[in-house]
């Protein structure tokens, strides 16, 4: 059985630029096909504008609210709510608020930086 403790998994930044706990996946676990991160975006920030090719993402908010933005809508987002973002997908999410933004991500084929497409500015 494996078991990942939170607290044991180094955080780093994304291409993007939200701060990522890669909880599950094929660097630390057995999984093959996907993997699960918590993510944390601080209080006035946002992510870069970005698509994955071949990913599929689920976001999970957790805690905290903010804006999502995806393939040209926006909408509020807060605890609770759970996000579908396709491959090819211009997406990114921002906190304008005094609390950190925290969510968990799955992505389906595996998290990787070379599946990160930065787009030069938000459409």
């Amino acid at each position: 059985m494996e078991v990942i403790q939170r607290n044991d998994c180094m955080a780093f930044v994304t291409k993007d630029g939200s701060i990522i706990r890669e909880l599950l996946s094929h660097r630390n676990s057995s999984i093959r096909n996907q993997s699960l991160a918590e993510a944390i975006v601080g209080p006035g920030i946002q992510t870069a504008p970005h698509y994955h090719p071949k990913t599929e993402e689920i976001y999970y908010i957790l805690s905290g609210s903010g804006t999502m933005h995806l393939a040209g809508a926006s909408r509020s987002v807060g605890c609770g709510d759970a996000i579908a973002i396709p491959p090819g997908a211009v997406h990114w999410i921002e906190n304008p608020f005094n609390e950190d933004l925290v969510f968990l991500c799955t992505c389906a084929p595996a998290y990787e930086d070379d599946d990160t497409v930065l787009v030069d500015s938000t459409p």
